[in-house]
């Protein structure tokens, strides 16, 4: 755990006109320097800047440390809210690692929050004492990445293959139904690269995703681990994937096989079985589709159920993400044996690729994605590209490689 203490904080919460010009791209509020976060989607959500408090923590129990510091700080703090909206007050943004190995994972309370959803907006303030809020305005163009090269990381490609050949074989043997394997490449500029570009780009390219950043950790997920919002409880599950050729009649079908593939609708069902099966101790209800529904995105299709239910024991989204984390879309089933053989087999090391990242308040309110189609900075020169995707005992080896270069798409232009 950091050296954070549990002093006092402010926040103050004030209305904006979410009309404003000003609030047209809430990316382009990010001022120029490097400790910026957010979470946006079609326009709306989150962004911050500066550092009122933090908590760094490792372990099976990081969830459990990160939700208890914050409650803590929230019992404090004065908070003053006349919005009283999910985001609004006192709010953290996280990332988390993946495994329960050494590995650190993040919950950052930012100085700065501005907030858009539908008609309302705001800016929160955090600090020892009640600040006035920023003048706001649009940043000047953040120069894009130059000179930017890839090369494998951990392994190539030809070795990655004899990973998910090794995969499918002790699938085939029934070790296990399926597993979740990564990938990933290196990404090196000629100069500093200014983060604030490529988020502009993530969200420009992929508007129905959520474009994150915290903590150097960014991307543009397409998969809501579990939102919590007054109650409601929400998941999307991505798995079955396929890729779009740009031409309407074609894609069209594509989708339709997609819909009746055997391997891909035996892949999603694992993955939406373990989430409801996650989700129903803590929910008085729910509602879990009987089919998936076809996900387009520019560079894939995927297989999407939305599972919904009502909150029964008054978690809060931080702890509901933890009791989904890994779902069988990022870890296998069952879940313990697939973690296992992802650690022994994989030859990398995810850090927070697939972990949970997002956001809550101090209500419990908040949305928590999976950290996909996403890459961590190493320094200020050089990122770290992820990419994974199912196995299941019917997987191709070479199939799979070219899923995983499908989905380094994003972040790869992003940075071009």
């Amino acid at each position: 755990m950091s050296e954070s203490e549990q002093r006092s904080l402010v926040a103050t919460t004030v209305a904006l006109d979410a009309g404003s010009e000003t609030l047209e791209d809430l990316l382009a509020l990010l001022p120029a320097r490097r400790r910026v976060l957010s979470w946006v989607r079609h326009g709306e959500g989150l962004v911050g800047w500066g550092t009122a408090a933090e908590i760094r923590t490792s372990g099976p129990e990081r969830f459990a440390h990160a939700a208890k510091w914050f409650e803590e700080l929230a019992a404090v703090s004065t908070v003053s809210d006349p919005v009283g909206e999910p985001g609004t007050g006192l709010v953290g943004f996280g990332s988390f690692a993946f495994a329960d190995l050494p590995g650190f994972s993040v919950l950052k309370v930012p100085a700065v929050v501005v907030g858009k959803r539908g008609d309302t907006a705001w800016v929160t303030t955090v600090g020892p004492a009640a600040t006035p809020p920023p003048d706001l305005a649009p940043a000047p163009e953040p120069e894009a990445p130059r000179d930017v090269v890839f090369a494998d990381a951990y392994v190539d490609g030809e070795h990655w293959m004899r990973i998910v050949a090794d995969a499918v074989a002790r699938l085939q043997h029934g070790d296990l139904d399926k597993v979740v394997l990564a990938r990933d490449l290196l990404a090196a500029a000629s100069a500093p690269i200014d983060i604030r570009s490529v988020l502009r780009r993530l969200a420009a390219a992929y508007p129905t995703c959520w474009t994150f950043h915290v903590d150097d950790l960014f991307g543009a997920t397409p998969e809501l681990l579990v939102r919590r919002e007054r109650g409601l409880v929400t998941s999307r599950v991505l798995a079955g994937t396929i890729w779009p050729t740009g031409e309407e009649d074609l894609d069209h079908a594509l989708a339709a096989s997609l819909a009746e593939s055997s391997k891909n609708l035996e892949e999603h069902e694992y993955a939406a079985r373990s989430v409801a099966d996650a989700l129903e101790p803590h929910c008085s209800s729910m509602n879990v589709p009987e089919a998936p529904f076809v996900l387009k995105l520019p560079n894939v299709m995927h297989l999407a159920t939305d599972i919904t239910g009502v909150a029964s024991d008054g978690v809060s989204s931080l702890d509901l993400a933890a009791a989904l984390h890994p779902s069988a879309a990022v870890g296998g089933t069952p879940r313990e044996d697939a973690v296992a053989l992802i650690a022994e087999i994989e030859s990398m090391e995810r850090a927070r690729y697939a972990g949970p990242v997002g956001w809550m308040d101090a209500s419990g309110d908040g949305e928590w994605g999976i950290a996909l189609r996403s890459a961590e900075m190493i320094d200020d020169r050089t990122a770290r590209l992820f990419a994974g995707c199912g196995i299941v005992a019917g997987s191709d080896p070479a199939t799979e490689l070219a899923e995983t270069q499908a989905k380094f798409v994003p972040i790869r232009d992003a940075l071009s």
